[in-house]
């Protein structure tokens, strides 16, 4: 890591040894409805790594409360407590979901009383048909595929408390945003935003999607790493779409097996790599946590920011 010396470097031994009083406030069974295609988290796992850093983000929590209410005081008048965000970052098929998904079940588990949502910014890429109109289609997942106004806009009602916001769908299926189809969010307490571009691209030369952010993740992995288990994932979509023709995967499914996974490659080189080496990784220095993986998705070193 070039921008290790901004970070406290912390072995997964010591990083659970920070924190004793809490268990996995899940079952086995509910691990495995949230984890990934091919991540093989374990409740050993939560217990050692993701207890300790809900614990983190309570401490987080609690200053940002207590700064509101001292704002509160300054102006002589009631301010509300915002939402509190927390932005998780990541190449693709690192395993970012899982740590989403996980960190709302146990934040909720663990204040019972707070409204916790996730949202993706997956919803946020133009639709296919935009982006073969504007001649970028092959460049999917790159910051020109997003509509940033508008997940800026979205961030700032999530922030002004609105009650209700629409967010588009994404379909992972067919590989495209779900017209007329949205996800709500109703004044969450607190709000989880996942996705590839989270610490990244300003919507324009004063704001970033991250200055929204109260606290954030950025899960890492060595590319050659992430490149095994985006093929593994991509073995198992496979393996499944087979038996749904509008599944985007369909045609690779009854297709040779090698030519599927020869494009597959081709696709992690010139697209996924691209842009972690280009966009995704020049914005791991913005993160509060970096969780480091290594073989398995063994969390094996965590980086705390010093400022």
């Amino acid at each position: 890591m070039d921008d290790k010396m901004n970070y406290y470097p912390i072995s997964r031994k010591e990083w659970q040894g920070f924190y004793h009083n809490g268990k996995a406030p899940l079952t086995e069974e509910e691990l495995e409805d949230i984890k990934g295609f091919n991540d093989q988290i374990s409740l050993q796992d939560v217990q050692d790594i993701y207890v300790p850093l809900t614990h983190l983000i309570h401490l987080y929590m609690k200053e940002f409360e207590s700064l509101t209410v001292s704002k509160g005081l300054f102006l002589h008048e009631y301010v509300p407590v915002p939402p509190f965000i927390i932005g998780i970052a990541g190449s693709v098929a690192v395993g970012k979901s899982t740590t989403a998904r996980l960190l709302q079940l146990i934040l909720s588990r663990t204040f019972k009383r707070r409204n916790v949502q996730l949202i993706t910014t997956d919803g946020f890429l133009y639709p296919n048909k935009v982006l073969e109109a504007k001649g970028i289609m092959d460049r999917k997942g790159f910051p020109e595929s997003y509509d940033m106004e508008k997940l800026i806009d979205f961030l700032n009602q999530v922030k002004n408390s609105q009650e209700e916001i629409k967010a588009p769908l994404y379909s992972h299926s067919v590989y495209d945003i779900i017209e007329g189809e949205y996800e709500v969010i109703q004044q969450p307490d607190i709000l989880i935003v996942e996705g590839i571009n989270t610490l990244q691209l300003p919507a324009n030369q004063q704001i970033y999607v991250s200055d929204f952010f109260d606290f954030s993740v950025f899960v890492d992995a060595e590319p050659k790493l992430i490149e095994k288990w985006y093929l593994e994932r991509f073995g198992a979509l496979l393996d499944t779409a087979f038996l749904d023709p509008d599944n985007y995967y369909y045609q690779y499914a009854i297709g040779n097996r090698d030519d599927a996974f020869a494009m597959a490659k081709e696709v992690w080189k010139t697209v996924n790599l691209k842009n972690l080496e280009e966009y995704i990784l020049p914005t791991r220095g913005r993160a509060d946590i970096i969780l480091h993986k290594t073989e398995n998705h063994i969390i094996d070193e965590i980086f705390m920011r010093k400022y």
